[in-house]
């Protein structure tokens, strides 16, 4: 639910006069949301939530400057966007795979690269986050935003056009609230938003996820992962080609190799026969696996988080996010099966 209303007087003045409770009253609403719009600008669970911890102590302090009577959502998404556009300006851009051509199967999976420039995948059943719109204003569902395609899509712009369309187009806010957000113009953010608009249009797929997953169904979906998990720990060659499109697609990060087309990604992955075990959970409001491995003493310890994208009721795009950064955590993932 998006907590749009003014705050209780009384509590903003406690919070002004040091009381923390009265702080976290205030914040605490927003935490999730604000959480994911640093995460939508960063694409980074880490940089996320260093950011967000920026906000709450940028608002800490500098609470005496909040205008009473006004709502809070905008004032502390203006503190959050500028705290992430700190954050970029220190960052190398993020990326889904190199801009490089697929590999073979023959040449992966290649020496991790130790730099962050991976689009990390967004845990939003653990973080809580609504389905639906965030205003009648926006454009992009909650869980569409957060989409592996949207976040990719969205590196492609620059800083400030990127923070206008997550303001303007995910979050519903007037031209007017960004302007005042980063210290601009209306006019400069409706030129801004054109421009982002159609750089976004053009990296996106045709449909979403989000439109994809309900054109399944639940019991469709179900069906789908219980059968691509059993090709995958059986590694049954026919079983894995039936569940794939003709043209899907393999990365696997921090891993600089990514594989194109069902064979090659199945004669990728039919390679190696681990002794798995996984848990199905979800990730940028799509379908995902936890894989757990066997290690020499027999427990079965976090390998990688498997995102997968859709077309129609075949997998097309896997992202196998391996578990580098302590992933498994952040999505509520226990440590060991």
């Amino acid at each position: 639910m998006i907590v749009a209303e003014t705050p209780d007087p009384k509590v903003v003045a406690a919070a002004r006069r040091g009381d923390e409770d009265a702080f976290r009253a205030l914040v605490e609403p927003h935490r999730r949301e604000l959480h994911a719009h640093c995460y939508r600008m960063l694409a980074s669970l880490h940089d996320a939530e260093d950011a967000l911890q920026d906000t709450l102590l940028r608002a800490w302090r500098g609470l005496g400057g909040f205008e009473g009577g006004q709502p809070l959502r905008p004032w502390l998404y203006k503190i959050a966007t500028n705290a992430s556009l700190d954050v970029i300006a220190k960052r190398p851009k993020r990326v889904l795979h190199l801009d490089e051509p697929a590999w073979q199967p023959t040449d992966g999976p290649g020496t991790p690269l130790l730099e962050s420039i991976w689009i990390d995948p967004y845990p939003d059943g653990h973080l809580g986050l609504e389905d639906g719109y965030a205003a009648p204003e926006a454009r992009y569902e909650q869980r569409e935003s957060v989409e592996i395609a949207f976040i990719a899509a969205l590196q492609h712009l620059p800083a400030r056009q990127r923070a206008v369309l997550i303001l303007r187009e995910v979050l519903g806010f007037s031209a007017r609230e960004v302007a005042q957000s980063l210290d601009t113009t209306a006019a400069s953010v409706n030129s801004a938003l054109q421009r982002a608009r159609k750089t976004v249009e053009e990296a996106l797929p045709e449909r979403s996820q989000q439109q994809t997953l309900r054109a399944l169904g639940d019991d469709g979906l179900r069906g789908l992962v219980e059968r691509y998990v059993a090709a995958w720990e059986s590694r049954d060659v026919d079983a894995m080609v039936s569940v794939l499109v003709e043209d899907a697609t393999f990365a696997m990060p921090p891993f600089p190799c990514w594989f194109s087309g069902r064979q090659d990604v199945v004669a990728f992955i039919s390679q190696f026969t681990p002794t798995l075990r996984h848990v199905v959970t979800n990730a940028g409001g799509q379908p995902a696996i936890a894989w757990y491995i066997a290690d020499q003493s027999g427990a079965y310890l976090p390998a990688s988080i498997e995102v997968l994208a859709l077309e129609g009721d075949r997998v097309k795009e896997i992202t196998a996010f391996a578990d580098s950064e302590g992933l498994f955590p952040r999505f509520g993932l226990p440590a060991e099966l």
